[in-house]
């Protein structure tokens, strides 16, 4: 199964996504360079974590005009899945792919340290491995990782279960504390109306190994896995 790590100008975690896919198996991860304008045949994008163009602008503002996304574009439109971590997840809302917007964060400083995450649903090509409301430990990264949508766009992720993670304490509960960045309704990740594109801020690719301090991100790349396996049967 091929996969796709698209590199942006910036991007600082693309090694670390391709390490993620290539460890855990099953998987043939490579680059896609941000002025390529093909996927050549992937089963899956991923658009890692980092600060591509420098963050001119906005968050992935620019790297949304790349040659590469109109391939990602008619990729994710086609149903292929599609993954975006920290800036991936601000290239695809500013790409259009996801709706919202990444503000800087509610307390205007970068965040980067452990969090935990709930997952709320297994509807998706990228949770089937967990449970519902299990709890994850992930670690973050990031200085505008504050999710915002009017009330209507809310209310339709809410209604259509398209919320994938929230911000939660260690016990699972939803508390101030524990929102790291004001994300409204604690959002951490959520998917399209199709379900095939994620966007999501915590580091699953950072989590993986034992030697990293937890392995609550590998059921993200089983889930993947697993979907993948059944549409190529």
């Amino acid at each position: 199964m091929k996969v796709a790590v698209i590199t942006f100008p910036g991007s600082n975690c693309d090694y670390d996504c391709y390490h993620a896919l290539k460890t855990l198996g099953g998987f043939e991860p490579e680059f896609r360079w941000h002025g390529d304008r093909e996927l050549k045949g992937v089963d899956a994008v991923f658009l890692p974590g980092g600060f591509s163009y420098g963050d001119y602008l906005r968050s992935g503002a620019i790297a949304r005009f790349s040659p590469i996304m109109e391939a990602v574009r008619d990729f994710a439109r086609s149903g292929g899945p599609v993954v975006g971590i920290c800036n991936g997840f601000q290239v695809l809302c500013e790409a259009g792919l996801l709706p919202g917007a990444l503000l800087a964060n509610e307390s205007l400083l970068f965040r980067s340290y452990d969090i935990h995450i709930r997952v709320e649903t297994l509807r998706t090509p990228f949770t089937s491995a967990y449970e519902r409301h299990q709890v994850l430990r992930i670690p973050i990264a990031h200085g505008d990782g504050n999710y915002h949508a009017d009330d209507e766009v809310l209310a339709e992720l809410e209604g259509e279960d398209r919320i994938v993670f929230r911000y939660v304490s260690p016990a699972g509960d939803l508390t101030p504390e524990a929102n790291p960045n004001g994300s409204a309704h604690h959002i951490a990740g959520i998917v399209n109306e199709s379900r095939n594109v994620l966007g999501m801020m915590p580091h699953p690719e950072r989590a993986v190994e034992p030697v990293l301090g937890s392995t609550d991100g590998a059921g993200l790349f089983a889930s993947l896995r697993a979907h993948l396996e059944g549409a190529l049967a």
